[in-house]
Parts: C-alpha cells; sequence; structure tokens
C-alpha cells in the first residue's frame, strides 16, 4: 500500500511538472497553443487542462488551468498577445476562473460519467467537451458582460451587434476546439491512466 501511494505521488508530480512546462510553452509558441485552421484560430491550451483532470482529477486540472490562466493575466500587463488584451485579459475574472474551471468541470464530469457508462473513451470525450465549453462560453460571455464597448470598438463594430458575433464564435471557433478537445484527450488520457494503473499494481 505504502509503495503504491509513493508511486502515485511520485507519477503526479512527475505528470504535473510536464504540463505545466506544456501549458506555459503553449502560452508563448504561438502553433503550439493556437492552430490557424483557414479564418479560424483553434485554441488547443485546453486541452492539456482537460487531460491532466481526466488523469490526476479535477483539483490538479483545476491547477493547471489556474497556472495557465495565471500566465494569460500576467503576460496581459508585460507581453501582450493582441492589443485587446491589455484590456480584456487583466481582469482576472476573464482570464483565470474560465482555465480553472475547465479543470473542475471536465475532472468532476469524468468521474460522474465513468460511473454512469463504463464506456471510458465516450466519458473522456463527453468530459472534454464540456471543458472545453467552459471556456468558451465563459470568456465569450464575461467578456461581453464586462468589455463589451471597448471590445466591439477594437474591431470597429456596432455594439448592438457584437452579440451575434460572440455566438458566431462559440458556434465556429468553440464548436472546433471542443471537437478537437474530444478528440485528442482521449487518445493521450487513456495510455497515461494505464501506465498510473500499472504503477499501482493494476
Amino acid at each position: 500500500m505504502k509503495n503504491n501511494q509513493r508511486n502515485n505521488r511520485t507519477y503526479r508530480i512527475v505528470l504535473m511538472g510536464i504540463f505545466t512546462a506544456i501549458i506555459i510553452l503553449q502560452n508563448f509558441v504561438p502553433f503550439l497553443g493556437y492552430i490557424p485552421v483557414g479564418p479560424l484560430s483553434l485554441t488547443v491550451i485546453h486541452i492539456t487542462v482537460i487531460i491532466t483532470a481526466i488523469v490526476l482529477g479535477p483539483v490538479d486540472g483545476a491547477i493547471i488551468g489556474g497556472i495557465w490562466g495565471m500566465t494569460t493575466f500576467i503576460r496581459a500587463f508585460t507581453f501582450p498577445s493582441s492589443p485587446i488584451a491589455p484590456i480584456v485579459f487583466t481582469n482576472p475574472l476573464i482570464s483565470i476562473v474560465p482555465r480553472i474551471l475547465i479543470g473542475l468541470f471536465a475532472g468532476y464530469a469524468y468521474r460522474l460519467l465513468r460511473r454512469i457508462k463504463r464506456f471510458d473513451l465516450a466519458a473522456m470525450s463527453l468530459s472534454a467537451i464540456l471543458g472545453s465549453l467552459t471556456n468558451t462560453v465563459l470568456v465569450l460571455g464575461l467578456i461581453y458582460l464586462f468589455y463589451r464597448v471597448p471590445y466591439a470598438n477594437y474591431y470597429q463594430m456596432d455594439v448592438s451587434k457584437l452579440l451575434p458575433a460572440l455566438l458566431f464564435i462559440v458556434c465556429t471557433n468553440g464548436l472546433a476546439e471542443a471537437f478537437a478537445a474530444a478528440v485528442i484527450s482521449p487518445l493521450v488520457a487513456k495510455p497515461l491512466l494505464r501506465i498510473r494503473g500499472r504503477k499501482n499494481g493494476g
């Protein structure tokens, strides 16, 4: 029992270090964190948070999500990714809270779905979709709530047309990112869970 606990703790520490390094790299290397696909720019950083939540649990997923959020928050002051970032992402409710909730929602969803349906890959995919949409809906929703005027002005858009534009982003970028998370997350999480099981004598 003690050996299993020690192995589990070591495995968790190693994975948390790896996931933290990946999150930081994804924030500063565009093609690792954001992939241009035609007119869309797909965010894939959230997939790292979702994989953490599935493999290590919702709390660790929330921690990695918080690291992503803190990196986004600090970068908005020091090295903004866009001219709108210092306006929007200097608010921790937008830059940090949704990222933390990705890990919590995806992690708890996976635990629940795994109990209801033993089809593990489906549980991972559905949890990944929920985590991805959590990020998209909360970030865009909070931008609309707090910064709709400067956000619309930045894109030279009538404020009255901002809500339909944000809903369009949810239906394009948001769904594409959710689909990517649903496909990639199980492919990475499943082998990591299998390795963890072997280390615990499973």
